[in-house]
């Protein structure tokens, strides 16, 4: 039976992925500097100090690691409260699921002020009894604890707790710790849709019909 859920928050409840594009070109402009063709992708694989070093050493930025921090961290925080929407139908799941008592946490490896920057602006913050980042855990999605962690602010076992999220490796991570996963379809994973359907063990391309989906879950 179906006590709780843990919602990602990038690609799943909200359609922003893609702003995390822009964040090396919008930062380099800020500098007034014109940033390379494909650099997201360039950095896409690197760590946050190393996609810093990169920037520092390739544009020759006359700034401490730390201030470059500080400039991407004031950027983002900026995109969360302006151009980051929630995607359509997810708040009629997110009531859905509060109407039917089931406590609602989210996990994301996104910094906690633009979590809640997000969540408030949209009207939602309070729709969750807590948030875990990987920053409060000191590990990614790579490792079940972000997870572990989510289900007992809930006070919720793993199996009995639905994990809505919309990485591959994220849903891999979650249905070896034994919670139920709902893959989420984001067009930043289109290329790994079979797997993540294949992986979950419930997949939604979108939520114009999450009532549908909650009727199958709690019937």
């Amino acid at each position: 039976m179906i006590r709780g859920a843990i919602f990602d928050m990038d690609g799943t409840i909200l359609d922003s992925n893609r702003l995390w594009d822009f964040v090396p070109i919008r930062y380099l402009a800020r500098q007034g500097i014109t940033a390379e063709p494909g650099i997201s992708k360039k950095i896409f694989t690197m760590t946050l100090p190393e996609a810093i070093d990169y920037l520092i050493r390739t544009y020759g930025l006359k700034k401490t690691p730390e201030e470059v921090k500080t400039g991407i961290d004031e950027l983002c925080l900026e995109m969360y409260e302006q151009d980051a929407p929630v995607k359509p139908g997810v708040l009629t799941l997110l009531e859905g699921l509060r109407d039917r008592g089931v406590p609602m946490a989210v996990a994301t490896v996104t910094d906690r002020p633009m979590v809640e920057a997000a969540l408030k602006k949209h009207g939602i913050l309070e729709m969750f009894a807590g948030i875990v980042t990987a920053a409060d855990v000191g590990a990614g999605k790579h490792e079940p604890l972000i997870f572990l962690k989510a289900a007992e602010m809930i006070s919720c076992r793993p199996d009995e707790t639905l994990v809505f999220e919309d990485g591959l490796h994220a849903i891999r991570t979650a249905k070896n710790a034994d919670f139920p996963t709902v893959g989420v379809f984001d067009e930043e994973s289109a290329n790994a849709q079979e797997e993540i359907k294949s992986t979950s063990t419930y997949y939604l391309k979108d939520f114009s019909r999450c009532d549908e989906f909650l009727k199958e879950i709690f019937r």
